[in-house]
């Protein structure tokens, strides 16, 4: 049975760079890259995380059907890294489902969020299934103000459960604050 780690903490915390210490020394890793490079900022940040990735690694960028990316590693493969949860909920919540802050209701919002659910549970069962570790990063988005905006409190509420879900299967997590993992399960 695999290994899930579970690797949360604030923006900038160091959680990327944290999950991919764990696995520099390795060859064996497939990488899964949930972003979406829609905009000059986001362009370059892509451009830093693909800079630091061992050049062995196998990478698929992808915010969807994630499951089917981690179900079909091949049999050398020892790790999993995913990164990151949060990005990959917001992707599927306005690009797959076009939710706007125009557009938000609750018959939209619960639709969504069971597409979500799926795809979080799926992570979940495939990651387990795998026979190596799989390593998921998330961004903490609960301990902050609460958005005033309703999308905003909407992805933050879903974030937030998707968080938990991970974590409550996790078999190791970690908080990052200022650059320093705390473990917190396992």
């Amino acid at each position: 049975m695999g290994k899930i780690v579970f690797i949360t903490g604030g923006a900038r915390s160091g959680k990327s760079t944290f999950a991919e210490s764990m696995l520099n020394a390795h060859d064996n890793v497939v990488y899964i890259a949930t972003a979406i490079p829609f905009d000059e900022e986001m362009k370059e940040r892509i451009k830093i995380h693909r800079s630091r990735r061992n050049s062995n690694w196998q990478t698929f960028e992808s915010y969807k059907n994630i499951a089917s990316i981690i179900s079909k590693a091949d049999e050398n493969t020892g790790y999993i890294l995913l990164d990151c949860l949060t990005i990959m909920i917001s992707n599927l919540m306005i690009i797959e489902n076009g939710m706007e802050e125009e557009n938000i209701n609750s018959e939209s919002a619960k639709k969504t969020e069971k597409i979500i659910e799926s795809e979080i549970q799926n992570i979940i069962i495939s990651a387990k299934k795998f026979k190596g570790k799989t390593i998921i990063v998330s961004n903490e988005v609960g301990m902050s103000i609460v958005p005033a905006a309703p999308l905003g409190r909407y992805f933050r509420d879903v974030a937030g459960r998707s968080n938990q879900t991970v974590a409550q299967s996790a078999d190791e997590v970690y908080l990052m604050i200022s650059g320093i993992p705390v473990k917190i399960k396992g």
